[in-house]
């Protein structure tokens, strides 16, 4: 640039001189003597070109180098996005889970109160979940009306079975409180008393009394008392005695009651005998119902009841081909209590939804599946997977994964997976280990998360470290 401004002050001075009427031969000197300087102009003006042009490049790379990294973390974002998404989810299907096994309990509660003859408190409970609306809301009118007719409040008890018969009309809980409404009505007007603890225990001695009668005998008594208005805990033990029979007859009772012809609560007693007692036939017998029905509580029974059986096969079907992931997963937990450990890896490597792969690390863990959680913890390329299958891996034992865990945090390329490991190890009760790591450790925040681990720990070892720390 400054040769250029050298050459332009030249040329301006010739001009000038040739104006003043300098003669040809100096003003043809003096052009001469420029042409040397027109060349070295041009090569500067080429010079500044080429620098000109390296300063864009690098703009422009810079430029790049910053969109790039605007795309990452836009694709970062996205990501944690979609993470917090699917643990909002996740977190949802808890609530509901944790809602319906809270109205679970609270009508079992009630059931025992009735097996107590606690009339009152029955009652109260029954009511509660009737004004809930949970999914059991059926039921509990029938029990909230069978403890009313207890305490001689017939009104009420006609009261709430109407009220079951227009509320939900298509209840399998129907045919019960049409028995229970016959019962009442023919009841005189006056006032009684509960009945007394004394009728319920003889019932339950000539339930256990028919055990050793001909079943041919037995057999319609048993049915009386299943479809009559007896307490759950008479209809359960008839049932009980009905599956233990042995008898052809009794039998096709119970897979008539397992096939959804009578309340709920008795088609998964008789589901769960049919597991227990039926042998070959009733594990049969259970996947017809279990392919003809369409209740996810009655369908759930069936998979507890092929574990009760030793079905692994039916588990393993169901696991493989149920498009409900609720009961996907509930088949796999019962493959994990059936210790089936093959199966559960082969549906690993089936690749089914997470959900489902969560599910299956679980039921490795409940099933001792320490080797393949470990290949998982190691290989997963689902990060999320990985670090639960870490976590399994700490729920195990020391004494089974303690020193592959150990291994693991020596080899952590991420902070995830040294997370992951700590925790794993805290679970254990591992705090050698723990200490181990806090002693070596050189980054600042893990050693951090060491020591919290560890100051949370009952442990001498944990103690002895915390007062070293602290005597520093």
């Amino acid at each position: 640039m400054k040769n250029r401004l050298i050459f332009a002050l030249l040329s301006g001075a010739l001009l000038m001189t040739a104006a003043h009427g300098a003669s040809a031969k100096e003003s043809t000197n003096a052009l001469a003597s420029a042409e040397p300087m027109a060349l070295a102009n041009a090569a500067c003006a080429a010079s500044d070109a080429a620098f000109l042009s390296q300063q864009e490049q690098s703009q422009a790379a810079q430029e790049s180098a910053q969109d790039a990294q605007q795309a990452q973390e836009e694709a970062d974002r996205a990501r944690e996005a979609q993470d917090d998404a699917r643990e909002r989810a996740r977190d949802a299907e808890e609530r509901v889970r944790d809602a319906q096994e809270r109205a679970r309990d609270k009508y079992e509660a009630g059931l025992d109160a009735i097996d107590d003859s606690k009339w009152d408190k029955a009652r109260q409970t029954f009511d509660e979940i009737v004004q809930n609306g949970t999914s059991n809301a059926d039921a509990a009118l029938y029990w909230r009306a069978y403890c009313e007719d207890k305490l001689g409040r017939r009104s009420d008890a006609l009261t709430s079975i109407t009220d079951l018969e227009h509320k939900y009309p298509r209840s399998r809980w129907q045919n019960d409180a049409r028995a229970l409404e016959v019962q009442v009505r023919h009841e005189t007007g006056e006032p009684v008393s509960p009945q007394s603890q004394s009728d319920e225990e003889l019932k339950l001695l000539a339930i256990n009394g028919l055990m050793q009668s001909d079943p041919s005998q037995a057999l319609p008594l048993l049915e009386k008392v299943l479809n009559g208005t007896g307490s759950p805990r008479v209809k359960e033990r008839a049932l009980f005695v009905l599956a233990q029979s042995g008898a052809p007859e009794a039998s096709q009772i119970l897979l008539h009651i397992a096939e959804g012809n009578s309340n709920p609560e008795l088609q998964t007693k008789a589901v769960k005998y049919l597991g227990l007692f039926g042998g070959s036939k009733g594990v049969e017998a259970l996947s017809q119902v279990y392919a003809s029905s369409s209740d996810e509580e009655v369908k759930r029974s069936i998979l507890q009841s092929f574990m009760l059986a030793g079905a692994r096969d039916r588990l393993y079907a169901a696991a493989q081909n149920e498009k409900n992931q609720d009961l996907q997963r509930e088949a796999v937990q019962m493959l994990g209590v059936s210790g089936d450990r093959e199966d559960l890896w082969k549906l690993y490597q089936a690749t089914p939804p997470e959900e489902v792969r969560r599910a299956i690390l679980q039921a490795m863990f409940i099933s001792g599946d320490a080797d393949h959680l470990e290949q998982l913890a190691k290989n997963e390329k689902n990060e999320d997977l990985r670090i639960a299958a870490i976590r399994d891996m700490g729920l195990i034992g020391s004494d089974r994964t303690g020193s592959t865990l150990i291994s693991m945090y020596a080899g952590a390329k991420d902070p995830g997976t040294s997370r992951a490991v700590l925790q794993a190890l805290f679970l254990q009760g591992n705090a050698q280990a723990i200490v181990d790591i806090a002693r070596k450790e050189t980054d600042p925040e893990m050693k951090k998360q060491a020591v919290e681990k560890l100051s949370l720990m009952h442990s001498k070892v944990a103690t002895d470290y915390l007062l070293e720390i602290l005597n520093k």
